[in-house]
């Protein structure tokens, strides 16, 4: 079947002076292909396990139920129509060969692909099928694109429930497929173990997202150090649709707007507060799909609260016995009159609202028994320090469609970050994916970004991610000299 390359995306690429890297394209598994590798990799019984699940439970029942028993039980909208109707776009997306010869038609040099089937199951709760779904999903796709490797990089799934899990699988990846970028689930949902005791039903359990880099059950210090030792990116791609304000029972769009950033979030906050970046300050990590407009928001608001909430700030503006209790009595005297006069000795023993009732001097006591600084592991000494690990060490991958990624490279601001171009192909956000290139670059066009910007966002940052440890990550590919003369540049 013949197709177009003369498309828009094309012709924006004709009259770039550099390369375009596609920081987070997706394909699609052709699930029939897969089970032969999971049954070869697992056994035929984990592959009828599989199925099994895939058609009884993906979609919790939800279209069984009636709009009444969908209030009553409350299951969140399952994800709809995800995949495009595109027909050529669909085969691209399901077919190697197929998507390697229409790159050009993209206006992409080289493509960094990730997995559509292993972001539904990289958080499987049913941990042998978990990880037999990721070990045959990372031999599938290094088999299946070995062959156009100087183009494309497939992902490597890494399920987090355990670092002994994500530290098998992301050496195994590595090591024995030769796979160079890695996937993470940057949460897991665990059940609370005070409550998980306590339960009669398993499936009533109270749970909380865990980060993996803050107040963890386990310490992932050598997971992100077996990444620095595999010479990795860590790259996370999850989302928080269920999350408490994404449990809408009938509306998708309800549930999928910021659940990407809003995930990306939460993981961001634990790499700073939890002292990650601190101890390994040559790991880079990316959050992919969430755009970068939260991250603009967050830093800024990081650096907020380092300046109210870190413990020099807390001693000097907010410690309970600075107050001068002989003048707050003069002022109560003075200005409240009889009212307060009388009540004196009440007041100065209940001088805050939260918690009433308590002296400066208890209040004082009970929190210097805890750690009162909130940003003691991430070691920073001024502002700048905070906004560089910020900067320095996080990417952030937008959508061509997204407006917000020009706040990343306004020079008014202080969050001049590093956002990656993503396409995103091979889901329901793009529906043609030949335009997706051009419609980028309307963020040149409309005034937004400046052509050096727009270098940044679709070559340089991208570039910068994967060769941070990895300088040979782009050897042997069609771009490995363009690379190498922007990082000398």
């Amino acid at each position: 079947m013949a197709y177009s390359r003369d498309s828009k995306s094309s012709a924006v690429r004709a009259q770039l002076d550099h390369p375009v890297i596609d920081g987070d394209g997706h394909w699609l598994e052709p699930v029939p292909i897969f089970l032969d590798y999971l049954r070869q990799l697992a056994g035929p019984s984990i592959a009828e396990r599989f199925v099994k699940k895939a058609t009884e439970h993906i979609d919790r029942g939800w279209y069984d139920m009636t709009p009444a028993e969908r209030l009553d039980r409350r299951p969140t909208r399952p994800t709809w129509w995800g995949e495009p109707a595109n027909t050529l776009d669909r085969a691209t997306a399901m077919i190697p060969r197929l998507f390697y010869e229409r790159l050009d038609d993209f206006g992409i040099d080289f493509a960094l692909l990730y997995t559509t089937l292993g972001l539904f199951h990289i958080g499987n709760p049913d941990e042998e099928l978990r990880r037999a779904i990721a070990r045959a999903v990372n031999r599938m796709n290094a088999e299946m694109f070995r062959p156009y490797a100087h183009r494309i990089a497939p992902a490597a799934v890494v399920p987090m429930h355990t670092p002994e899990e994500a530290i098998e699988e992301a050496t195994y990846a590595v090591r024995e497929l030769g796979l160079k970028v890695i996937m993470i689930a940057n949460h897991v949902r665990r059940p609370v173990p005070a409550f998980a005791r306590q339960a009669a039903d398993p499936g009533q359990v109270r749970h909380f997202v865990d980060s993996l880099a803050y107040e963890s059950p386990y310490d992932y210090d050598p997971f992100w150090a077996r990444c620095v030792e595999l010479k990795v990116a860590v790259t996370a791609h999850s989302g928080s649709m269920g999350w408490m304000g994404r449990e809408s029972v009938n509306s998708f769009t309800f549930n999928h707007i910021g659940h990407f950033a809003a995930a990306s979030q939460a993981f961001a906050k634990a790499l700073i507060l939890g002292g990650v970046v601190h101890r390994f300050p040559s790991l880079p990590f990316a959050m992919l799909e969430g755009g970068v407009g939260w991250a603009c928001n967050l830093v800024t608001d990081l650096i907020g609260h380092w300046e109210k909430r870190s413990g020099r700030p807390m001693e000097a503006h907010v410690r309970p016995t600075n107050l001068d209790r002989q003048m707050l009595k003069d002022l109560f005297t003075g200005w409240g009159g009889h009212a307060y006069e009388d009540k004196m000795e009440e007041l100065m023993g209940c001088l805050s609202l939260v918690p009433p009732f308590k002296t400066l001097e208890e209040m004082t006591e009970r929190e210097y028994r805890e750690q009162i600084d909130d940003f003691a592991a991430a070691h920073v000494g001024s502002a700048d320090e905070l906004r560089r690990q910020f900067t320095e060490h996080f990417y952030f991958g937008c959508e061509a469609d997204d407006p917000t990624t020009a706040w990343a490279f306004d020079r008014r601001g202080h969050h001049r970050l590093h956002p990656i171009f993503s396409s995103d192909v091979g889901h329901f956000d793009v529906t043609d994916m030949t335009e997706v290139l051009e419609e980028a670059h309307e963020l040149v066009e409309h005034g937004l970004i400046t052509g050096e910007d727009f270098r940044e966002f679709v070559f340089t940052n991208v570039a910068r991610l994967h060769t941070a440890l990895d300088p040979d990550f782009f050897k042997g590919t069609v771009v490995e000299d363009a690379v190498a003369k922007e990082l000398a540049r």
